[in-house]
């Protein structure tokens, strides 16, 4: 492994859970690999543009240039180079922030990391393991230790299914639920997921 690519997502900056707990994760796997460099793409200190018309235009075109996503490419080259990625991200509203919605209408590019066809999309990227660190409020794999029924989640089967079209299918969830409930459950929400990053960890990076 000899690039990791580290997608932060929160407005909350070094104040963020899923950031805090997205550097036990590089950590991990600054261990067992040591000579990886980590390039950082902070989504929302700098967030990819929204699609546009020249975009949606360009996109009919299979043979249309690099330079016609002049955002697009970059992203997508970047990914490509990535042998790991950890992604840091919130749950807003039960479904992605926004800008990391912005880099995925980015980087799903068709006739570029995916191929139609008769069968279903085709994903066009190698496979390599995917860290997803998700920082909650509330409660949503599970009913809230007061027994109140779980919120929807629109983030983690979105994530896993998109990422699935481009080709990148070994996806570790790593959840933080109950963030905002105060510091206790702040702490059984970070000890839980350490409980999960122990799990997939060692077989990802072998």
């Amino acid at each position: 492994m000899r690039t990791i690519l580290y997608l932060s997502c929160s407005p909350k900056g070094p104040a963020s859970v899923c950031r805090t707990f997205a550097t036990e994760v590089l950590d991990r796997l600054a261990k067992h690999h040591p000579a990886a460099t980590v390039v950082h793409r902070d989504l929302a200190a700098s967030p990819p543009p929204f699609v546009d018309a020249d975009f949606c235009s360009a996109i009919l075109n299979p043979q249309a240039p690099a330079d016609a996503f002049p955002c697009s490419e970059p992203l997508i080259v970047e990914l490509e180079q990535a042998d790991a990625v950890v992604i840091a991200t919130p749950m807003h509203n039960y479904g992605p922030p926004a800008v990391l919605k912005a880099w995925i209408d980015q980087v799903v590019r068709i006739h570029r990391t995916f191929a139609s066809t008769p069968s279903g999309k085709v994903g066009q990227l190698r496979d390599r393991p995917v860290f997803v660190v998700v920082a909650s409020g509330g409660w949503f794999s599970s009913p809230s230790p007061g027994g109140t029924p779980p919120q929807p989640d629109f983030l983690t089967p979105y994530l896993r299914a998109v990422l699935h079209t481009i080709g990148i299918h070994d996806v570790h969830m790593l959840l933080l639920e109950g963030t905002s409930r105060g510091p206790d459950m702040l702490r059984r929400a970070v000890e839980s997921a350490r409980r999960q990053l122990d799990d997939p960890l060692p077989a990802a990076v072998d």
